[in-house]
């Protein structure tokens, strides 16, 4: 049994979502769809101020039906190894 590590699983996650947003935005055009490439963006700014450092971060992750699609065949592709 092969053992499979967290940062395989990460780099699949992260080229299937690649990928989605990719074929996602080559349809766009296509009006049909449209409900598989309109995207949500989701939005994380924690900050804190404390005294001796501060910090502001900013995160926008930009979802889509397609790219879901893509999430989701990496991982079956990673349990697949």
């Amino acid at each position: 049994m092969k053992k499979k590590n967290v940062g395989t699983l990460l780099l699949f996650l992260i080229l299937g979502w690649l990928a989605g947003a990719w074929i996602a935005k080559l349809l766009q055009p296509v009006k049909a769809l449209s409900f598989l490439t309109t995207s949500t963006v989701l939005k994380w700014s924690p900050r804190a101020d404390l005294d001796i450092i501060t910090y502001d971060i900013t995160i926008h992750l930009k979802l889509c039906m397609l790219s879901l699609a893509g999430i989701i065949t990496a991982v079956w592709l990673y349990r697949r190894l």
